[in-house]
């Protein structure tokens, strides 16, 4: 087993093994309360739990608040790279890559999405929180990895691949999503076209395929692990959008998955 890994990823040293268990724990324990019914507190599961909507809760507009949540991330991308200007062609890749996904949300944020909500500041506390460490590691292991042998199986190529493949797919949804409401619109309602005729959040889909892309593209265990983190609270979170419609829309369609088509 060790050596498949070493055959895939840079040796790591002890703060980036115990970083990595700390970042799929953390990450999978929120995405089991998202299935359980215990929802981070912004978009359409805001004030959903009424234990948590009879407390006094601390808001902001949904855009302030992914603003907040993603600008850090894309200034921990954007600093490394006066931080480390010298590196290898694989460390500009992950450093290119992490602060394009960051800047691409910001810039969706602001041009794309129409929201209809708020952000709880108790909940986005610990998801800013989470991209920022999430970056600050994935860097910073890039970081320690340079000067080691590189990993037999060299997959950073299909991981910019991949990368690609998210980042458009995920776009492509986003606009999908911001084309049901009007400006003054504010209702739900069931998503159409691409992939949401077959799982209710493709853009999900997506994302993991573009945070799999950038973990490829390093071959560190910090980043393979924040991928499998990320994964494991995108599929607790899908599972619960998808109940949530269910719940909503009387002829919202069975068939249609939460994240994966026909199997999840």
């Amino acid at each position: 087993m060790e050596s498949m890994l070493l055959r895939l990823f840079f040796p790591p040293p002890l703060l980036i093994k115990a970083m990595s268990v700390v970042c799929v724990v953390s990450l999978g324990k929120v995405g089991l309360s998202e299935v359980r019914g215990n929802h981070l507190q912004y978009s359409k599961f805001l004030n959903i739990d009424e234990k948590k909507s009879n407390k006094k809760q601390i808001q902001v507009s949904s855009r302030t608040g992914m603003l907040i949540a993603y600008t850090p991330s894309f200034l921990t991308g954007a600093v490394s790279f006066g931080l480390f200007p010298n590196e290898d062609l694989r460390f500009l890749f992950v450093k290119s890559t992490l602060t394009f996904h960051f800047f691409k949300r910001i810039l969706e944020v602001l041009f794309i999405h129409r929201y209809s909500g708020g952000v709880d500041v108790e909940s986005l506390t610990p998801i800013t929180l989470s991209y920022f460490t999430s970056s600050v590691f994935v860097i910073y292991a890039q970081h320690l990895a340079q000067g080691l042998p590189e990993p037999a199986v060299d997959l950073k190529y299909p991981g910019i691949v991949l990368f690609l493949i998210g980042i458009i797919g995920n776009f492509y949804h986003h606009r999908l999503l911001s084309k049901l409401r009007s400006n003054n619109d504010k209702e739900y309602k069931v998503p159409k076209g691409g992939l949401f005729d077959l799982v209710i959040c493709p853009h999900y889909l997506f994302e993991i395929l573009g945070i799999l892309g950038i973990s490829l593209t390093a071959q560190t265990l910090y980043a393979f692990s924040f991928f499998i983190g990320s994964t494991l609270y995108l599929m607790g979170r899908s599972y619960a959008t998808r109940r949530w419609y269910l719940s909503k829309f009387k002829d919202f369609p069975r068939d249609v998955k939460a994240l994966i088509p026909f199997v999840f």
